[in-house]
């Protein structure tokens, strides 16, 4: 008889992890930390002082500041897997938005640039709520769709104000790259953002009915829910979040370009998947999808450190997710 199998401690422990999906990912985040200090001892100096005296988070504020927008574009991957679907626009919105955004400043002002910029996310979050909750099309090939068509309109719109210049509205570089007390300002956005998700999915009706449409959708159209009230409320606030998302990357970043947060598309997604949010729906956690993004970014410092060529890197990049979804799968014992 295997005595492991049945050990209470083991079974107590393995409830634990089950109920606690977020603490393997913590200790594997640990455990790449501890491993990048060994491969460049120093890197991973919690404090210094700077030139004032104070001491300064410098390494930690760097990782929490480019983990921020991924981890906000991987919130609207959680909300839509959550229901089974996907958002693969969002990369592209953020694009829209910091693009539109940079280049009206300049003609606008800032008020109303940010606005229309947040607009442009809440129209393509439209158009795909119509498509997957009305017309009901396939969410990855819907967002897919919209996020070419937002290609397209954004090249169209770059040849009309190819003249008009741009301009970085301040509180934006302020959000970017500013700090407080060493830690990246873009933490005054990200931290009511995060306790609006959590709060959304744990004690308000709409985030159960995400959770209740990805378990059984059938069932709950037969208890009475609206299906596609929510799958359009869905988009529009993933399409919001994305919008918001890249307005915080082009303050960080501080050019514009046609594809400035297409890069971190994918890596979005493999933060949610990666913090324990199940693509067929009905299981996952913004809190997951944080420590994902922190994993992600530590991991691409390693590759970095290591100089790989940038093939390689893609090709361990994503041997590695694999690798860190399937052993956190295994640990928790979902399916």
């Amino acid at each position: 008889m295997n005595t492991a199998a049945t050990d209470p401690a083991l079974v107590r422990f393995g409830r634990y992890l089950r109920d606690n999906p977020v603490v393997p990912l913590l200790a594997f985040l640990l455990l790449l930390i501890v491993m990048l200090e060994i491969m460049r001892p120093g890197i991973v100096t919690p404090f210094r002082a700077g030139r004032d005296g104070l001491i300064s988070a410098f390494w930690v504020g760097n990782l929490i500041k480019f983990a921020i927008p991924l981890a906000m574009l991987a919130a609207c991957q959680v909300l839509t897997m959550l229901t089974a679907g996907i958002d693969l626009s969002a990369g592209i919105t953020a694009t829209v938005a910091a693009f539109v955004c940079a280049t009206l400043s300049s003609i606008w002002g800032v008020a109303p640039a940010v606005f229309v910029a947040l607009s442009t996310g809440l129209i393509v979050g439209l158009v795909n709520g119509i498509g997957v909750g009305l017309v009901r099309v396939h969410p990855l090939i819907m967002t897919l769709g919209t996020g070419l068509i937002a290609t397209g309109c954004l090249q169209v719109y770059q040849r009309l104000v190819i003249n008009a210049g741009s301009e970085i509205p301040a509180f934006l570089s302020w959000l970017g790259t500013g700090r407080t007390l060493s830690m990246p300002n873009g933490l005054f956005l990200f931290v009511p953002f995060a306790l609006f998700i959590f709060w959304l999915l744990r004690f308000t009706g709409f985030g159960r009915l995400l959770f209740a449409l990805g378990s059984n959708e059938n069932a709950a159209r037969l208890s009475g829910v609206r299906a596609w009230q929510v799958y359009v409320a869905l988009y529009v606030l993933s399409g919001l979040i994305a919008a918001m998302a890249g307005l915080l990357y082009l303050g960080m970043i501080r050019q514009t370009s046609l594809s400035l947060a297409n890069p971190l598309l994918l890596p979005s997604v493999a933060a949610a998947v990666i913090g324990g949010t199940s693509i067929f729906g009905g299981r996952g956690s913004f809190a997951g999808a944080i420590v994902g993004a922190l994993i992600i970014r530590v991991l691409d410092t390693m590759l970095t450190l290591m100089q790989m060529p940038e093939g390689a890197r893609t090709v361990l990049f994503g041997a590695v997710i694999l690798a860190v979804t399937a052993i956190y799968v295994r640990i928790t014992a979902s399916r």
